[in-house]
């Protein structure tokens, strides 16, 4: 074997030695992780109670330590129109702004009779007042396209507030944060925003009980 050999062998042997060492490379690296649930009101994302239903308990309730909520629209009658103007507001407690894109409504008993709009203005019915987005509508999502309906500013991350120094007390009855504001919100601008919902039973509706899950689609950009 010439020396030109030797040489070339070397450095084969030598590329396939650095190539088996690198192929079996491993390592193992570990992270923990952490996160609580709270209750709706005092989330990243909080539903805050306003409106009383006709029992005089807030529309937005909870049960004594339960995390989920619900909204009791009260014992109605063929008809009625009952339309809660400031049912509840949503709050923003992110330090990002987040959309709300969408609105749905299921299943579909009861959900023929309800009517959601978002609005700024918590004592104006929403066709009055000009920043009202229509979401919802008898049994027909207004917004299918999961457009931007409307933007929540960033928030502050404390659920004891809302907007500018709004407070948002804790209601021990109905089991939620309210407020009895009834400051405008301002898409964009301002870190919450008021839901109307509105009731329209017919006359050729069927006595009994209506329930159903509404459903909020919020998306944002963190980075």
């Amino acid at each position: 074997m010439n020396g030109t050999r030797k040489k070339l062998l070397l450095i084969a042997v030598a590329m396939v030695a650095v190539s088996a060492v690198v192929a079996t490379q491993y390592a193992r690296a570990q992270l923990s992780y952490e996160y609580s649930i709270n209750h709706p009101s005092n989330g990243f994302i909080r539903f805050v109670g306003s409106d009383n239903a006709t029992d005089g308990i807030r529309v937005l309730r909870a049960e004594s330590g339960n995390t989920t909520l619900k909204l009791n629209f009260g014992d109605l009658t063929k008809g009625v129109n009952k339309t809660y103007t400031a049912a509840f507001a949503i709050v923003n407690e992110e330090n990002f702004s987040v959309d709300i894109t969408d609105i749905e409504v299921s299943p579909t008993s009861g959900a023929d009779y309800l009517q959601i709009w978002l609005h700024g203005n918590p004592t104006a019915k929403a066709e009055n007042d000009a920043s009202s987005v229509f979401m919802w509508n008898k049994g027909s999502d207004v917004t299918p396209g999961d457009t931007t309906a409307w933007t929540l500013a960033a928030g502050n991350s404390d659920p004891s507030n809302m907007g500018s120094g709004i407070t948002t007390a804790w209601d021990g009855t109905a089991q939620v944060r309210y407020t009895e504001s009834t400051a405008s919100a301002t898409s964009g601008t301002d870190d919450y925003v008021w839901v109307q919902i509105s009731i329209d039973i017919p006359d050729t509706a069927s006595a009994g009980s209506y329930s159903g899950t509404i459903t909020f689609d919020f998306e944002a950009t963190t980075h």
